[in-house]
């Protein structure tokens, strides 16, 4: 999966989790902080990490 993809994937989750909340399937509470703990499981995306380049660039 190229980091592109890894973007608009989180991306998805974040308007995903946002969709939940306005139709009240998920907690406000939840919704608040969703998109900050999805960043914080994966930095990987964010940073634009590739596994390629951390074993030897």
């Amino acid at each position: 999966m190229t980091t592109t993809q890894k973007a608009v994937a989180l991306a998805a989750l974040m308007i995903g989790i946002a969709v939940l909340a306005v139709f009240e399937i998920i907690p406000e509470q939840f919704a608040q902080f969703g998109p900050m703990a999805l960043l914080a499981m994966f930095p990987g995306i964010w940073l634009g990490r590739s596994s390629r380049c951390a074993r030897g660039c």
